[in-house]
């Protein structure tokens, strides 16, 4: 069989920790920002975590390549 290729639009997105979680961007960071507050921006700034079992597996198994 012919080796995996990692899923390009998972790699820009998402990221693997040394412990095994999943990294991602928060999301409304892009555009439209004059009425958004500081705190918000700055808690956006902030990296999230895929909390989901299930959806750590799926994005595991695009990223390994």
């Amino acid at each position: 069989m012919p080796k995996m290729k990692t899923h390009r639009g998972a790699k820009k997105r998402f990221s693997v920790t040394g412990s095994g979680k999943v990294k991602r961007n928060k999301a409304h960071k892009s555009h439209i920002l004059t009425k958004k507050t500081s705190k918000r921006k700055r808690r956006l700034r902030q990296s999230g975590l895929i909390a989901t079992n299930g959806e750590v597996k799926n994005i595991k198994r695009l990223l390994q390549a």
